[in-house]
């Protein structure tokens, strides 16, 4: 028989939170009714409306792209969501103004101002009500269970949801006069009348065309008047009659109770009985849950908290101006002024460069052979860094290559270079996004405790004596550009005071090192701060140590984290002085290999035969371990370094591939960065601040033709960016200042002159898009001030209309509402007023407008300006945000693709978590290197609990280094698991130095 446990937690959301459900069924009412009374007014009109139509089909489609971002997913801060409310708003807003849903039967004021009005009252008569209940659950009149406070935004959820049910209802149902009146005879007309003639012999459109008997029976059993006053004498003081069922020819008001009354009461007294019940018996509480059913809860509801990936393009990140406010603090005053580097000598214990101390590790050298990794530019986004992590803690990973298995086992240790945490080196972005990762792929022992400070490195595991005895996985990591924005402080205390990242030891002290190898193998780690080159210390350490320890037929790798050799050629630049002078004049041709990150992606160049010395037979690029992708075919090109040539023998992503994903600037950017909304949209807004109102736009509306009513368009366009340039006053500013940042975002090793051009054409595309945008959204308002559909009222026009209609379709013949108005001194009607005027944002922008046209923009007050451009940005800002998008994902794409700059600005933009990779080495026995880079193309994004990791047998004392599974999470996927679909995508040997013999290559 099966186990059976009873588990206290939430396995289902209380009922009366199941808002999310009546919402749905609220949609599919709202459907059924007007597919039912209003289709076929919508087929017939439909001919007779293009114009509005466009004009619906224009706004929905700026709308959608606007919220496209949202779609389908919540983001942190939930700017989704906000997105969403805003623009239900003024969706709404300019909906009800416009003529088609009316032509529908549809009429969006009665809707709008029910829902407000229903909306404002539910809400405060449900905090009433919990406020009463709680006051008896603190005197113990209520089950303990039931202290548990509800959240607002459920409240306000189920009063939407409550308000919209009882609007839908009473549009179709309420006015039974009106539903008995009502014709449904159909006047055909055009294409639809081919099928009216069929409706006879067409069994299924003939029922799809009758569904409104079946409508007025369901209003007729569900919606039914529920009696008089005179039934229901204790409510007569305080129920709002109404529904005059003579439609306004009886002699007096109806003493009826009105049916939006009794649904709105029956929808709230099934909220307090299903809220009082189930919080005062715990009912929702409790469960019998069966072992198999508790373990599949416990697996779906934990799951990795990782953080996205850094969003650069963002105008409100405040870890973005940090890092801007960092990099200037470093670059003026670290560099050449105080070095940490300077400190870290002086500090050192190394009296001579080639003692053994603090920057000097050969616990390795007496091993036989030796495996170890490479990665750089972690800690972006937790599930690409994680995925990274998670292979490099693997026992052993077994790869296909050209029909050949190979069983790689984990590296002894592992070289990070550099870059461990964006945007900046801060306790927040190294512990969530470079040790949170690490830590669940493999865990630190259980003595470690991460807030405490390593004294006396290395820190070895208890039982063993000194670092050569350790057979667990070792770090040694260099500094890159963004450790170094506040100075090295976080590094030094995040890796050079701890001793553990994850199930890593971290013996290292200083921010470089040298580790001495088997076979005459070293490895050189060097620290380049931000200017790209090693101190004057650091080549003393590394020049004697050269001197003395190094010997002549010995190969050393030298590991930064810029690779000066792309970059140099990129920029045509000379850097890193110091380290061609180490490679070059000290190691003589013993540099086998250059090992750099920075830049997101594998390269890997080998040297030519010729004539000339080579300094250094490979230069390998490496820097997808966590980070945004960086394109590959910007650098097809590079082919020479100390005046050796190299050609290009791997790239990860393809050329081809690197190419086609540029292309996602133009169709994604916004939708990966939609933080630039904040940005884009006031940019554009200051472009045509100055050409707001447009008050002569007759020539446009009245052309004959659509050539012609382009023809004025686009002459209208051109006029007013003369205007921009020679007469206003904001928008040419704001021209100006957009023109010089252009220039100055364009990079320098393009020459001025096409800098200029570039910059030119960038900020031209931005501003005609902007006038565009401006004169479609002053040609909507006019055209429907010509219609007679804005301007005709003034500021509260949605209140002004529902107080009109409110006496006869709501009569209060006890005066209740008077009354409440007394009583709440005069809050009712005020909070209704100015919620329904938030509605009245495109009439307010049409009076004020009709007004200015008028008497000109001196007639406004203050206050009247900042409501009228209020009222603009309003709409103006959701039309241009995607376009400004657009344009500027266009110019990225153009620029990477045919112009080849903009490489980093191009690619950060696309935050691509995919095409992750690391370098695993074999230093074999016979001294050969054989060099294994390893990647994942796909990166998941959704992860589980390991079930083999959570029934693993697990030992206090236990190193998680010696479990077969030391990963704590999977993808839910298994096909897309990292360890499953992990290739090699580059393997090469690089054979040991030989007396009299030439170094050899086997790929």
């Amino acid at each position: 028989m099966e186990s059976v446990r009873t588990i206290l937690t939430h396995k289902y959301p209380y009922p009366h939170e199941h808002s999310r459900h009546a919402f749905i069924a609220v949609v599919v009412g709202c459907l059924f009714f007007i597919s039912s009374d209003n289709m076929h007014t919508l087929i017939q009109k439909l001919d007779n409306n293009v114009k509005w139509w466009s004009m619906y089909a224009c706004l929905l489609g700026f709308f959608y792209f606007f919220s496209s971002p949202f779609v389908g997913k919540t983001i942190k801060p939930s700017y989704s969501n906000f997105s969403r409310w805003y623009i239900a708003w003024i969706l709404v807003a300019a909906l009800y103004h416009l003529p088609s849903f009316q032509s529908m039967g549809v009429d969006l004021r009665m809707n709008l101002s029910l829902f407000l009005t229903i909306f404002l009252t539910s809400i405060l008569f449900l905090i009433v009500f919990h406020i009463i209940f709680l006051g008896l659950w603190y005197i113990g009149l209520v089950a303990r269970v039931a202290g548990k406070k509800p959240e607002i935004l459920t409240i306000v959820q189920n009063c939407a949801v409550l308000s919209i049910a009882c609007c839908i209802f009473y549009s179709h149902c309420g006015n039974r006069a009106v539903l008995r009146e009502r014709s449904f005879e159909r006047k055909n007309s055009n294409w639809f009348s081919f099928f009216w003639k069929k409706e006879e012999t067409t069994t299924w459109l003939a029922s799809f065309l009758h569904m409104h008997e079946l409508k007025d029976r369901v209003c007729s059993s569900w919606f039914a008047p529920v009696g008089s006053a005179s039934d229901y004498p204790f409510l007569s003081k305080w129920v709002i009659y109404g529904e005059l069922a003579c439609n306004g020819s009886c002699a007096g008001p109806s003493d009826e109770i009105s049916p939006i009354y009794s649904l709105w009461a029956t929808f709230i007294g099934l909220y307090i009985a299903n809220y009082v019940v189930e919080r005062s018996t715990g009912w929702a509480l409790t469960h019998p849950v069966s072992v198999e059913e508790y373990e599949m809860l416990k697996k779906k509801q934990l799951k990795p908290d990782f953080l996205d990936m850094v969003p650069w393009y963002s105008g409100t990140s405040a870890d973005l101006f940090k890092t801007v406010f960092d990099l200037l603090v470093s670059v003026t005053l670290f560099v050449g002024r105080f070095d940490m580097r300077m400190m870290q000598a002086a500090m050192s214990k190394v009296e001579q460069g080639a003692q053994k101390g603090d920057l000097l590790y050969d616990h390795f050298s007496e091993k036989e052979e030796i495996w170890f990794d490479f990665m750089a530019d972690t800690g972006d986004g937790g599930n690409s860094s994680y995925a990274v992590a998670r292979l490099l803690a693997q026992p052993s990973l077994r790869v296909n290559n050209r029909e050949t298995t190979h069983s790689l086992p984990r590296g002894t240790f592992l070289l990070i270079g550099g870059d461990l945490a964006y945007p900046n080196p801060s306790e927040f972005t190294y512990e969530r996004r470079l040790f949170c990762p690490f830590e669940y792929a493999l865990q630190p022992p259980p003595w470690y405790k991460p807030e405490q400070i390593a004294v006396c490195k290395p820190e070895v595991p208890p039982g063993i004596s000194e670092l050569k005895q350790y057979d667990g996985p070792q770090c040694f990591i260099i500094p890159g550009n963004h450790d170094w924005f506040d100075g090295l402080h976080t590094f030094m205390r995040y890796i050079c005071h701890k001793s553990w990242l994850g199930g890593w030891l971290l013996p290292q002290r200083k921010s470089y090192f040298a580790l001495q190898l088997p076979k005459g193998w070293w490895v050189f780690g060097v620290d380049q701060a931000l200017h790209g080159d090693i101190d004057v210390f650091q080549f003393k350490f590394f020049s004697e140590l050269t001197k003395s320890k190094v010997g002549e037929n010995d190969s050393v790798i030298i590991m930064s984290h810029e690779p000066n050799w792309l970059i140099d050629w990129y920029w045509n630049d000379v850097s890193g002085k110091n380290v061609s002078h180490l490679i070059c004049d000290y190691l003589k041709g013993r540099c086998k290999l250059r090992l750099a990150g920075d830049l997101h992606h594998y390269m890997r160049h080998s040297s030519v035969q010729s004539d000339k010395p080579v300094y250094v037979q490979h230069l390998l690029v490496n820097g997808c371990g966590g980070a945004f992708l960086h394109p590959t075919h910007i650098f097809s090109n590079f082919n020479e370094l100390y005046g050796t040539p190299y050609e290009s023998k791997a790239a990860y992503p393809s050329f081809d591939d690197s190419s086609r994903i540029a292309l996602g600037n133009i169709l994604k950017f916004r939708k990966k960065n939609w933080q630039f909304d904040f940005i884009g949209g006031i940019i554009y807004f200051v472009l045509v601040f100055s050409l707001f109102p447009q008050c002569n736009l007759d020539h446009i509306l009245q052309s004959d033709s659509f050539s012609g009513h382009l023809k004025s368009f686009f002459g209208t366009v051109w006029h007013t960016l003369e205007f921009v340039v020679g007469h206003s006053y904001v928008s040419s500013a704001g021209a100006m200042m957009l023109l010089l940042t252009a220039f100055s975002f364009v990079p320098s090793k393009v020459s001025w002159k096409k800098r200029v051009i570039i910059g030119i054409l960038h900020v031209s595309a931005h501003l005609i898009a902007a006038l565009i945008l401006m004169l479609l959204l002053e040609l909507g308002i006019e055209t429907c001030i010509r219609h007679g559909l804005l301007a005709t009222s003034g500021y509260h026009t949605l209140y002004e209309w529902y107080r009109s209609v409110e006496n006869e379709h709501f009569p209060d013949p006890t005066g209740l509402r008077a009354r409440i108005e007394y009583w709440t001194l005069g809050l009712y009607p005020a909070c209704i007023k100015y919620l329904m005027s938030a509605f009245d944002v495109p009439e307010v922008m049409a009076v004020t407008r009709s007004n200015i046209c008028k008497k000109g923009l001196v007639s406004l007050s203050r206050g009247g300006s900042i409501i009228y451009y209020a009222s603009v940005f309003l709409y103006f800002w959701v039309f241009s945000t995607p376009v400004v998008s657009l344009v500027f994902g266009s110019y990225l794409y153009i620029c990477i693709n045919w112009l080849n700059i903009h490489f980093d600005e191009a690619f950060s933009s696309l935050r691509i978590a995919n095409y992750k990779a690391f370098t695993r080495f074999h230093l074999t026995r016979e001294g050969n290197l054989e060099v294994f880079t390893l990647a994942v193309d796909k990166v998941p994004k959704e992860w589980e609990l390991d079930p083999k990791w959570d029934a693993e047998l697990k030992q206090p004392p236990q190193l998680s280094h010696v479990r077969k599974y030391p990963s704590k999470w999977v993808a839910a996927s298994q096909q897309q698991d990292p360890v499953n679909t992990v290739r090699i995508v580059d393997h090469f040997v690089i054979e040991r130095t030989k007396t009299n013999t030439a170094d050899s290559e086997t790929n």
